[in-house]
C-alpha cells in the first residue's frame, strides 16, 4: 500500500481529536462558560473569535516553518500548547485570562490541525488528491460525532473544572503519538514519489505553480477568499452557537445527541463530494454548496420546530463537509505546490475575518433578541452573499508563472 494512505489515515485521527475538541467543541464550552463561570454570552463569543483570529495569524508563521522543518516537530509543539490551554479552561476566572488562553489555544490548534494536514495531502497526492483530502478531512466530522458529544456529556455531568484537564489529556493522547510515529513531511523523505506521479513528473509538479507574491496578484485568489470570508462567517457562527440553538427546543440530553447530526451529514457530504469533485467542475460545485449553506441556515433560523431544526442541521452538515475541503483543493489546483502552505495560510488568515466575526456577531444578536432566530437568519444572509460573490467564476486552472 502506498505510504501516503497511511498519512491520510493518521490525519483522519489527528483531525478527529483536534476538531472535536478545538473546533466543534466551542459551542459546548461557550455554553459552559456562560452558565458555570458567569461570563456574558458576548464575552464568551468574543473569546471564540480571538481563538480563530490567533489561529489565522499564527498560520502565516507556521506555513513558513512547514517549508523548512519536520512536520512532526511543528505538530508536536502545537499539540502540547493546545492541550495545556484546553486543560486550563476550567480554572479561568476573569475576562483577560479567558482571552489570553483562547489566543494561545488558537496558536496550538493552527499548528496541529488543518493547515499541516492539507499541506501534507497536497504534497503526497496528485491524481487522487480530492479523494485523499475528503477521507482525511472526514476526521473533522467524526470528531464532531464522537468527541464533541462526549465532551458535552462530560462537562454537563462533571463541570468545567473537572472536565477541562481530562479533555486536554485526550487532545494530547489523540494527536501526538500517531503524528510522531507515522507522519512524514514529503514522499522524498522515504524515497517515494507523490501518488499519481513518477520521479520526473514529481519533480516537475513540485517546481511548477505560483509563489505567494504571484498568487496575490491573481484576481481569482481574491474572489475565492472574499467569498470564503462570508462562507466562514456563516459556517463557524452557526457551528459555535448550534448547542444554544438546539437547547432552545430540546432537553439537555437530546441537545447533546443533536450535536451529532451536523457532523454525521458532514461525513456523508464530504465523502460523496470527494468522489464527485474528481468528475465535476470544482468551482461550480463550490458555488452550489455556498447556496445550499445559506438556505440551510435560513431553515434553522426560520422554522422554530425540532423537525425543521434537524433538517436544517443535516443540510448544513453537508455543506460544512464540502466547503472546508474545497478551499484548499481549489488553491492547490490553481497555484501548485511551490508555496502551497504559504498561499493557503494567507487564504486562511483572510477567511479568519469571517471566522472571527461570525460567533461574536451571532452572540450579540442573541443577546439583543433573547433567541437565536435572528442570529441564524443573519448567518444565512452571509452565506447567500458568498454565493453571489462566487457565482459565475470559472473552473480554476493552474496559472503559468510567466
Amino acid at each position: 500500500m502506498f505510504y501516503g494512505w497511511k498519512i491520510v489515515a493518521t490525519l483522519f485521527f489527528v483531525l478527529m481529536f483536534s476538531s472535536g475538541l478545538g473546533f466543534y467543541n466551542h459551542s459546548v464550552v461557550l455554553q459552559a462558560l456562560t452558565s458555570e463561570k458567569g461570563f456574558p454570552i458576548t464575552v464568551a463569543s468574543t473569546a471564540v473569535s480571538i481563538f480563530f483570529f490567533a489561529s489565522g495569524l499564527a498560520g502565516l508563521y507556521i506555513a513558513a516553518l512547514l517549508e523548512k522543518y519536520d512536520v512532526r516537530l511543528i505538530m508536536g509543539v502545537g499539540t502540547v500548547i493546545a492541550s495545556l490551554c484546553l486543560g486550563a479552561l476550567g480554572e479561568v476566572n476573569n475576562q483577560a485570562q479567558l482571552y489570553v488562553l483562547y489566543a494561545l489555544f488558537g496558536v496550538g490548534f493552527s499548528a496541529s490541525g488543518l493547515l499541516p494536514a492539507t499541506t501534507l495531502v497536497a504534497r503526497w497526492f496528485h491524481k487522487s488528491r480530492a479523494r485523499a483530502l475528503s477521507v482525511a478531512s472526514t476526521g473533522l466530522s467524526v470528531g464532531g460525532i464522537l468527541v464533541t458529544p462526549a465532551s458535552a456529556t462530560l462537562i454537563e455531568s462533571q463541570g468545567m473544572v473537572v472536565a477541562s484537564p481530562i479533555l486536554g489529556l485526550v487532545y494530547l493522547i489523540g494527536v501526538l503519538p500517531l503524528s510522531l510515529l507515522i507522519l512524514r513531511s514529503r514522499p522524498s523523505d522515504l524515497g517515494l514519489d507523490a501518488e499519481g506521479t513518477n520521479r520526473q513528473s514529481a519533480m516537475n509538479i513540485n517546481s511548477q505553480g505560483l509563489n505567494l507574491h504571484q498568487a496575490l496578484r491573481d484576481s481569482y485568489f481574491w474572489r475565492l477568499n472574499l467569498a470564503y470570508v462570508f462562507v466562514m462567517m456563516a459556517q463557524v457562527g452557526g457551528i459555535a452557537h448550534q448547542y444554544g440553538l438546539v437547547s432552545e427546543q430540546l432537553s439537555g440530553r437530546e441537545a447533546a445527541l443533536a450535536l451529532g447530526v451536523l457532523p454525521l451529514f458532514s461525513i456523508i457530504g464530504r465523502l460523496a463530494g470527494g468522489l464527485l469533485v474528481d468528475k465535476l467542475d470544482a468551482t461550480r460545485f463550490t458555488t452550489a454548496m455556498m447556496l445550499l449553506q445559506g438556505l440551510s441556515l435560513a431553515c434553522m433560523g426560520y422554522f422554530a420546530s425540532p423537525v425543521g431544526l434537524l433538517i436544517g442541521l443535516a443540510i448544513f452538515g453537508i455543506t460544512v463537509g464540502n466547503l472546508l475541503m474545497l478551499q484548499p483543493l481549489l488553491i492547490a489546483e490553481r497555484y501548485g505546490l511551490v508555496q502551497y502552505s504559504r498561499i493557503y495560510a494567507v487564504s486562511n488568515l483572510l477567511t479568519m475575518m469571517g471566522i472571527a466575526t461570525g460567533p461574536v456577531t451571532m452572540g450579540y444578536l442573541f443577546a439583543l433578541t433573547g433567541t437565536y432566530g435572528l442570529a441564524y437568519l443573519a448567518a444565512a444572509t452571509a452565506g447567500l452573499v458568498a454565493f453571489g460573490i462566487f457565482l459565475g467564476n470559472r473552473k480554476p486552472r493552474e496559472v503559468s508563472p510567466n
